[in-house]
């Protein structure tokens, strides 16, 4: 069997490898010396990306997603109305039922003027008033929350 031979050192090799060592110790003592380094970074580090298409562009050139948008803001702006109309539908539709079932109602007179009639003829008026301003209000806000929601898509 042959024996592995430890390489001699060369005296050449020995002030090199201790050169480099007094090297990297000097080193190390600057840096010890020089003030420590703080990292700054931006507040904004988790900064949402955009999309590469605003969803009003979606809108704007009537793709697959922007009708979707567009469906979602009249299924809504549909369901408010549907809900107005029948609140008001049930409400003077309500109001002959209730003058039939209740015959005492009908006797009764509001300044000189049968309650039926009145109530039917003038005072509903301006529940259908209100009902088309509160109509009017949720519709906007309807209107104002998908504007917010396509701007936020940007």
């Amino acid at each position: 069997m042959s024996r592995e031979r430890e390489r001699p050192r060369r005296e050449s090799e020995r002030p090199r490898r201790e050169g480099e060592r007094s090297r990297r110790e000097g080193e190390r003592r600057r840096d010890a010396e020089r003030p420590r380094r703080e990292v700054v970074t931006s507040p904004r580090t988790t900064a949402a990306r955009h999309p590469r298409y605003p969803a009003s562009r979606e809108i704007d050139e009537q793709t697959r997603l922007g009708e979707v948008y567009m469906r979602s803001l009249v299924r809504t702006q549909f369901r408010l109305a549907l809900f107005v109309c029948t609140v008001l539908g049930c409400v003077v539709g309500g109001l002959p039922l209730l003058f039939l079932l209740v015959p005492e109602l009908r006797e009764v007179r509001l300044l000189g003027i049968p309650l039926p009639w009145a109530v039917l003829a003038g005072l509903i008026y301006p529940f259908f008033v209100l009902g088309a301003w509160l109509y009017v209000r949720q519709a906007e806000r309807n209107e104002r929350d998908f504007a917010e929601l396509v701007e936020r898509e940007r």
